[in-house]
């Protein structure tokens, strides 16, 4: 037997992450509307935080109209600034 040498009965399973992308560029979404709050809602973590680029995957140009949308949002009382388990 060769030193050193480790051996699996079966393959290692790496699991490949899906690749992130900008839900408006494929569905074509042009405008970030700030009166629809369920759709800004998932853009929010339970605390009423806006998640990131990295986590949300939206492009840089979408992700500055979703939070200026947001901003109106919770100017007009729409959405909350801070909350305790908002979904």
């Amino acid at each position: 037997m060769a030193r050193n040498e480790i051996k699996y009965l079966t393959a290692i399973r790496t699991e490949k992450r899906q690749k992130k992308y900008c839900r408006f560029k494929k569905m074509g979404i042009r405008y970030v509307d700030y009166k629809d709050a369920e759709f800004l809602k998932k853009f929010l973590n339970e605390q009423g935080k806006m998640l990131p680029r990295r986590i949300t995957g939206n492009s840089l140009k979408f992700q500055r109209k979703v939070s200026d949308a947001i901003k109106r949002a919770r100017q007009m009382s729409l959405l909350p600034y801070v909350t305790d388990l908002m979904k």
